[in-house]
């Protein structure tokens, strides 16, 4: 079975360090011999798997999954309905609120 597209995974993230600890190591070569410039398109091609499997990594990384996401919904509800409770700006004028003791102008 795939995996699924919005985790990432031990497996998924051991291949991500073994991917960029192969690119370190083919520099590290190419570098030694001499030929660092010379492999310019092979080191683009890496650098592009590596990136687009960092992108993954960082995206996933925050991905929340449905029940997380739900209970966040839950969460900004509540605190949007507590907001609209408050009668108040919350910035410690109560002159414009008679009904919090302050005096109406």
């Amino acid at each position: 079975m795939s995996q699924p597209e919005q985790t990432y995974d031990e497996g998924r993230a051991r291949n991500l360090q073994a991917l960029l600890r192969a690119l370190a190591q083919r520099i590290l070569e190419l570098d030694s011999e001499g030929k660092l410039l010379d492999q310019a398109s092979e080191l683009m091609k890496l650098t592009g798997d590596v990136r687009s499997e960092l992108f993954h990594y960082e995206v996933r990384l925050t991905y929340d999954t449905p029940e997380v996401a739900e209970n966040r919904r839950i969460v900004e509800d509540a605190d949007r309905r507590a907001r609209e409770l408050d009668f108040g700006t919350g910035d410690g004028d109560d002159d414009a609120q008679p009904w919090r003791g302050g005096s109406a102008a």
